[in-house]
């Protein structure tokens, strides 16, 4: 089981989060159950057989109508949208609880593609948006114009994960990485945890100075069970990881002294 900082509903039993709201969403934008799996990229059957469980649960959420002269789809039902709204509400509380902090390390970029970079780390191989910088943070566009958006190869790059994009699971429960996944992974030790308002702080020795900050809810950390010193594997999207290459200039002054 993987957990990361996302809240969810429990009710009578049912528990409803990011993705089941996501669904609901997707619905009622694109009109249609099917739509909203193909748009969210996401399995049809598996939205549907989501819906039903919880329409056992919490009644109808979704009003079906078949094809006809309007054509069919699917809207939703005003039990919904409470459940979407209740959901809000505890997701910019949560949000203010979090408080997400966002770990930082270094690497050297060896291969780019793109905007998405492939960064040599202590801690492995990471994947990234990167993007040239000037001092300041801001994107160099002039450089990337003279030189077609250099790849800059053997640069060394600060990487920043923010916290409640890192999910965690136990080793056994990890699934194998394929050779098409953009997903980053690292085995690492849970060093710290911090509890304070139903959110967990969990600090995780990945190999690099700093370690890898990450945010669970409460409940999530029980459901794991960890404690300091237990094996965990951290992983978060590519696009979830941000970084910006050191300026040339501060490279070659480093290289002259």
């Amino acid at each position: 089981m993987q957990t990361r900082g996302e809240p969810f509903i429990e009710i009578d039993g049912e528990r409803i989060d990011a993705r089941d709201v996501e669904a609901l969403y997707g619905i009622d934008e694109f009109g249609s159950m099917y739509r909203a799996a193909e748009e969210l990229g996401r399995s049809y059957a598996r939205i549907q057989q989501r819906v039903t469980e919880l329409e056992e649960t919490l009644g109808p959420l979704v009003a079906r109508q078949r094809g006809g002269k309007g054509g069919g789809g699917s809207t939703l039902t005003d039990g919904a949208r409470d459940l979407l709204a209740r959901f809000e509400r505890l997701r910019a509380e949560f949000s203010g609880l979090a408080r997400a902090e966002e770990s930082v390390f270094s690497g050297t970029l060896v291969d780019r593609d793109g905007l998405l970079g492939t960064v040599e780390t202590p801690a492995g191989t990471v994947r990234a948006i990167v993007a040239d910088a000037e001092p300041g943070g801001e994107r160099d566009e002039a450089a990337k114009s003279d030189s077609g958006g250099t790849d800059r190869a053997n640069a060394t790059v600060q990487i920043g994960v923010r916290s409640d994009a890192v999910g965690l699971t136990t080793p056994e429960a990890a699934p194998e990485p394929t050779g098409t996944s953009i997903r980053n992974r690292f085995e690492g030790t849970v060093e710290s945890i911090e509890s304070e308002d139903g959110v967990a702080r969990v600090t995780v020795d990945v190999g690099v100075d700093a370690p890898l900050r990450t945010l669970l809810t409460e409940t999530s950390r029980e459901t794991l069970d960890l404690s300091p010193g237990d094996p965990v594997v951290a992983s978060f999207k590519a696009t979830a990881a941000r970084g910006v290459l050191a300026p040339e200039r501060d490279v070659a002054d480093a290289s002259e002294e």
